[in-house]
Formats: C-alpha cells, structure tokens, sequence
C-alpha cells in the first residue's frame, strides 16, 4: 500500500520544498520549537498561493505548553479556524484536552464546526490522553478525520506497538497517522510495524544566516537560547530521503 506523505513546515519555503519532493500534504505552523503554534494570515495564505499540487493544513494553537485552553483562547482558536478555512486551507489542525486528560468535547466541537466542513486532524494533543483508545473513539464519533501520534511515546518507532494497536482499532472510522522522529532510517521500520497509511515528518537543515554585520550580546528568546544566526529550513532533499527510504 503506498503512504501519504505529509510534512511539518514552519515557512512558504517548507511548502514549496515539500511540493517539489512530491509530497502529499503540509502541516503549516510557526515555531517548531514549541511543538507548532498558528502560523500568520500572511504566512498561511503566501503558502496557499506558492504551491499547487500540494495540500496545506494549517495549525491552530495559541500557545506552547498543555493542551487545556480558558475561554479566551478558545475564542481566539475559533476564530483563526474560521480565518484560514476563508483563506482557502485544504485542512485545520487542532486539540485540546481536559485535565483529567480527555478530549475536550465542546471546544472540539466548536473547532469542528468553524472549519466548516474542512478535514481536521487532531494533533499530538493525543499523546497526553489518559486512554488513547477512549480517546481515538471520542474523536472518531466527533468525526475528525485523522489523529497524529508518536504512540504516547518519545518518538513514533517507540511508540509503534502502541500505534500498531491504534491503527486496527480506528479500522475505516479514522485516520491514525505516526509522526515524531521519523527519518530516513527509520521511516520504514515506522510504516511497516504499524501498518499505517500515511507518516508525518519534518525535514529541517542547518543552513547559516545571511547576516554579515553580527551583534553577540542580545538574544530575542528567554534564557533557553537557540543560536541568534542559525536557520533551520525544510529541504526538498531532506524530504526525498525519507520517501525513497519508505519506498
């Protein structure tokens, strides 16, 4: 059975790059380091407008951290839910959970019902469930139509047992699809312990800033510092690599 490919990019480049690669698919969001947070209106719709043949599902998270949301932030989610379902996104990524760790019905089902009829998956929100079958079955009644997950585990290869389990428990009623430290080397033992459909992975390459004139004393971010002129990009190749190895 041949796999979907769907790539986490962080900018119109990652789009292109991925089309380029023949993938199937992105997940558009903004900063990565925080597990993937709403990208702009601007950014969303230069990427719609860069690429053609490739689908763009849009992040919607407002903030790193758990996956418990107050109103405000709910508010804020429906709204850039309904605000890149207008700009023309293929589909919408989201999740939020309850303290007790399950799927937080009424925020999904506004989150559900602003996307208008676009596909949702429910992102890796699933690996902090408390029940991942419960869970799995709570989303499907909803009708979301994929989830992503490593498994609840640090990477998805760890976590196949556990995707495997998924991956026949969904049958036909929704999508499990693996993402979270899959490469190259392992893209192939990933799809063929958990039988899945489609993969999720990134891409990213160390490239230097164009920067010539360099100050080292500020930093933008907090004391968890990453290098002020490092670039992290989303390469065609890096992409290929990963096909060619599930292939």
């Amino acid at each position: 059975m041949s796999l979907t490919y769907e790539i986490c990019i962080d900018s119109v480049e990652g789009a292109t790059a991925a089309e380029r690669a023949g993938a199937d698919r992105v997940e558009l969001c903004a900063a990565l380091f925080e597990g993937g947070l709403t990208p702009t209106l601007g950014t969303v719709r230069a990427a719609l407008a860069a690429v053609s043949t490739i689908k763009v599902n849009v992040i919607v998270r407002p903030r790193g951290g758990d996956f418990i949301f107050d109103e405000h932030e709910v508010a804020a989610m429906e709204h850039d839910v309904a605000l890149v379902r207008d700009a023309g996104a293929h589909g919408v990524v989201i999740g939020a959970l309850t303290p007790g760790g399950e799927v937080d019905r009424p925020v999904t089902e506004r989150l559900i019902a602003a996307a208008g009829g676009l596909p949702v998956t429910f992102h890796r929100a699933f690996d902090m469930a408390a029940d991942p079958f419960a869970t799995l079955d709570v989303l499907a009644g909803l009708g979301i139509d994929r989830v992503l997950t490593s498994g609840q585990d640090v990477t998805a290869l760890e976590g196949a047992p556990l995707i495997a389990e998924l991956v026949k428990h969904a049958g036909d009623r929704i999508i499990v699809m693996p993402g979270g430290g899959i490469t190259d080397r392992n893209v192939a033992r990933v799809a063929g312990a958990t039988g899945a459909r489609e993969i999720h992975f990134a891409a990213l390459s160390e490239v230097p800033s164009p920067a010539v004139h360099r100050n080292p004393y500020p930093f933008m971010g907090g004391e968890l510092r990453q290098p002020e002129y490092r670039r992290l990009v989303t390469t065609a190749a890096g992409i290929t690599s990963v096909i060619r190895a599930a292939r």
